[in-house]
């Protein structure tokens, strides 16, 4: 079970034709309409989100293994498709719960990066998760400077950012202030989890077999 209310985007630079609202998908919405968001980012952007330019047959599997494991997606929706999803992974073994974010560039510069992290930390929180885990690019400026915002400590290596956010120095009054303020997403992307590890190892591991 979700948090199950839905809610409006206010946003003030965005054009009065775009309505967009974020909600949790149901896990039944998940494979097709995860899917197919993934699908439509641009080559730059699935760079950046999947730590490389990946086929679509790795995306499809990608979203199909999301639907079975237990992730919550919460989405941002323009007439039905979603247009950003934040990704909220379980824990396996002693490992953290993984966070990861993609936004089309028709929803970019429009603070749907803050409420879409400020949605998901809350979601971590009634799942009692008391830390969780973000991967993010070393040139993604803004998503480094997003995940600060909410408390975020980040460590370089290996060509990019890992860190871990403590929900419990994270106040609900200041994500609410956050998530409130304007913010300029700009590329606006959490990338490559371990789920998209698991799923690259198995491609090679089969081609080696």
């Amino acid at each position: 079970m979700s948090l199950a209310a839905d809610f409006g985007l206010e946003i003030t630079n965005r054009p009065k034709s775009v309505q967009g609202y974020v909600r949790t998908l149901s896990q039944q919405e998940e494979l097709p309409l995860l899917r197919d968001h993934l699908l439509r980012l641009d080559a730059e952007s699935r760079h950046d989100r999947f730590n490389g330019f990946l086929d679509d047959s790795f995306i499809e599997r990608y979203a199909a293994r999301c639907a079975e494991d237990g992730t919550v997606i919460v989405a941002y929706i323009v007439d039905g498709v979603v247009r950003g999803a934040a990704e909220l992974h379980p824990p396996e073994g002693d490992s953290l719960p993984e966070v990861a974010f993609s936004v089309e560039a028709s929803a970019r510069r429009q603070n749907v990066g803050t409420v879409l992290f400020s949605r998901l930390i809350a979601e971590a929180r009634w799942k009692g998760y008391k830390r969780l885990r973000i991967t993010t690019g070393a040139e993604n400026h803004p998503m480094r400077a997003l995940a600060r915002k909410f408390g975020a400590h980040l460590q370089f290596r290996h060509g990019g950012s890992t860190g871990t956010i403590d929900l419990a120095k994270a106040p609900e009054d200041e994500l609410a202030d956050l998530a409130a303020s304007p913010f300029r997403a700009g590329r606006a992307l959490i990338s490559f989890n371990s789920t998209c590890w698991k799923i690259i190892s198995s491609i090679y591991g089969n081609r080696a077999a």
